[in-house]
């Protein structure tokens, strides 16, 4: 009786070891399978990740694509607050919006290229050869976008004066940017991606409030003024 147990428990110790040594093995192999960096997607693996994917439509890729190169103007135009003697208040709304808007281009060209869809490049732009988009016609601009005429005035500025068109050309900026997230959702169908419903929200309140916040940074600058 005493051998049939110590025998019965020991049989179960190593039954119970011998599993313990399988599970992880198994769980391993199928993480390796799964998850490994190098290893290139089945057909059927790919289209099981694109089925998770909330759908778009052609309006949201437009948007986004349309948006990236509207931020990049915005961030062409704040970078030179430092560089054209700017107040002390709208160099750092101007570096809040570089950081901010630099952030949403890098988010806005990942969600394009994850869909495999055109991506526009704006490293260009970025490192200050801001002309080669300003030279673009001006009904091809997105709505609010500085024409480059008045490009090349802002450029000019310095001082009080640069404070004052910068705020005036950011708020009409800006304004565009709200006409182009409102014509995204009267767009049957569009937006109904969370990513793009998410981002096109944001931009409209944060938007919204920073040219709350530049008229109330102008009003002061053009007191007295006729």
């Amino acid at each position: 009786m005493n051998s049939r147990f110590r025998f019965g428990e020991l049989t179960a110790v190593l039954l119970a070891a011998g599993l313990a040594n399988c599970r992880p093995a198994i769980q391993l192999t199928a993480t390796q399978s799964e998850r490994s960096p190098g290893r290139i997607q089945t057909p059927a693996e790919q289209a099981r990740a694109d089925s998770g994917r909330m759908p778009y439509t052609a309006a949201d890729v437009r948007f986004m694509q349309g948006m990236i190169a509207h931020h990049a103007q915005a961030v062409v135009m704040a970078r030179w607050a430092a560089t054209h003697g700017a107040g002390s208040s709208v160099t750092i709304l101007a570096s809040r919006i570089d950081v901010a808007q630099r952030d949403e281009i890098a988010f806005m060209q990942r969600w394009l290229r994850e869909r495999r869809e055109t991506t526009p490049d704006v490293e260009h732009v970025l490192a200050g050869h801001e002309m080669s988009m300003a030279g673009m016609a001006h009904d091809s601009l997105m709505p609010g976008m500085l024409t480059p005429d008045q490009m090349k005035q802002l450029d000019a500025a310095t001082g009080t004066r640069f404070d004052q068109l910068f705020l005036t050309f950011m708020i009409q900026h800006h304004q565009g940017a709200l006409t182009m997230v409102h014509q995204l959702f009267t767009n049957p169908g569009a937006a109904q991606d969370v990513y793009v419903f998410r981002f096109a929200s944001d931009v409209g309140a944060d938007q919204t409030t920073e040219i709350d916040r530049m008229r109330s940074m102008l009003a002061p600058s053009t007191e007295g003024r006729p």
